[in-house]
């Protein structure tokens, strides 16, 4: 073990620029490690803005807001609003320079930038930052370089010219990585809201540079697919879906597209169109459950998707730790208590999983290396808890050689020991 070195002079941030969530650590000049809890003191702030326009005496104005304030603007009044979500997928794409908001145009940059300020507020004051970026950054014609640049930009946009940038993967193992004593091939898996990364680590804690990246795979796919599996089997037929109706006597099925917004929950409020809900209320007329079709009407009104998916996430949660959980919600006279099981979920799920296990094969692929040659196996994000993913890698590498940890703040922790590592040199 080497010796103790001395805390950085100064507080550093570690910035984990999320695709659907963002997480902020801090190591305090003390070396105390801490996260800024910026919404109900909870370190998770959500990756998304709302804009819309405002009207005074001085003309019409462009205002916005970040992370659960953005959801709240949205929520209010969705037709009339702009929500912008998975900014950072863009990044290293060239194709994406601009967009045009209620007439004005922004860069990403911009975007990203406006997301970064409200994120950091005054934290970021006098405090170097060390933020993260994938391996490879996503989309088919992705150019790493440009992605980095941009990021780079980004923040520079919202005032913070001077980053240093470490690989995500790295940060979300660097306490497990240092407790090696000797070279260590790992994989990590990073699951986030939208997307989760494998990537194949050398870690060699002798070495002046201790990390090689070896292969790495993503897909567009985590926690919030699994959301909608039970959204999708447990909600929507208590809705109207697999539900029929008559017109000029013939029996139909109610459209599916009713239920398409079920897939995101802000788009469920897309469907608050007084013509989307004229042709609910005319199907549901003739429909033979038709209280299922006004119960939906209802929760559309009402603008219920967002508490609609916080239950539903409540509910995945609870079957990481339990053989079956109940589905509770309620607005109005709309009562929902589902008895869901563990094995019914990993039904649901199973297309998922197995799409899931071929990313680690093209991860391991990738590095040209076989399942024996992982020596351990870092799992962080949410979706780790889930029993049947853990189960992907124990079939693979075995049970033992899988660790965890932080689920929802390793990166950001990782990101932060990483900067104050390297300011000691």
């Amino acid at each position: 073990m080497s010796r103790a070195l001395p805390a950085p002079a100064r507080p550093i941030l570690g910035i984990d620029f999320g695709t659907t969530n963002s997480v902020v650590a801090m190591r305090d000049a003390d070396g105390t490690l801490r996260y800024l809890r910026l919404a109900a003191d909870d370190p998770v702030f959500r990756t998304v803005l709302c804009f819309w326009a405002e009207e005074s005496r001085a003309g019409r104005r462009l205002a916005h807001a970040a992370g659960p304030r953005a959801i709240a603007a949205y929520l209010d009044d969705p037709l009339d609003s702009r929500l912008i979500l998975s900014m950072k997928t863009y990044l290293a794409q060239k194709s994406f320079t601009r967009t045009d908001i209620f007439g004005r145009p922004f860069t990403l940059e911009r975007l990203v930038a406006l997301f970064l300020a409200a994120l950091l507020g005054d934290a970021a004051k006098d405090a170097a930052i060390t933020a993260g970026r994938p391996v490879r950054f996503a989309g088919d014609f992705a150019d790493d370089a440009h992605g980095e640049a941009r990021l780079r930009a980004a923040f520079a946009e919202a005032g913070f010219p001077a980053i240093d940038i470490a690989l995500e993967p790295e940060a979300a193992g660097y306490r497990f990585a240092r407790t090696l004593d000797r070279p260590a091939t790992v994989l990590i898996g990073d699951f986030g809201g939208g997307t989760s990364d494998f990537s194949i680590l050398r870690f060699d804690p002798a070495a002046a540079h201790a990390v090689t990246p070896l292969g790495y795979a993503g897909i567009g796919l985590a926690g919030d697919q699994f959301d909608f599996r039970i959204l999708d089997r447990v909600v929507a037929p208590r809705l109207g879906k697999h539900d029929h109706y008559t017109v000029m006597g013939q029996r139909l099925p109610v459209p599916a597209e009713y239920f398409a917004g079920f897939a995101r929950w802000h788009r469920l409020s897309l469907m608050r169109t007084p013509r989307m809900l004229r042709d609910i209320a005319s199907v549901a007329a003739s429909a033979d459950q038709p209280a299922l079709l006004l119960h939906l009407i209802r929760l559309i009104e009402d603008e219920m998707g967002y508490p609609l998916y916080r239950a539903v996430s409540e509910a995945k949660a609870a079957l990481s730790s339990a053989e079956e959980t109940v589905l509770r919600f309620a607005h109005g006279d709309f009562v929902l208590e589902e008895r869901i099981t563990r094995a019914d979920f990993e039904a649901w799920i199973a297309e998922d999983l197995a799409r899931m296990g071929a990313s680690i094969d093209r991860a391991l692929a990738d590095a040209g290396l076989g399942a024996g040659a992982i020596d351990r196996v870092f799992l962080t994000g949410g979706t780790a808890f889930v029993p049947a993913v853990r189960a992907l890698f124990a079939d693979r590498f075995g049970a033992a050689r899988i660790s965890g940890g932080g689920e929802f703040v390793s990166v950001a922790e990782g990101l932060a020991l990483i900067g104050a590592d390297r300011a000691r040199g």
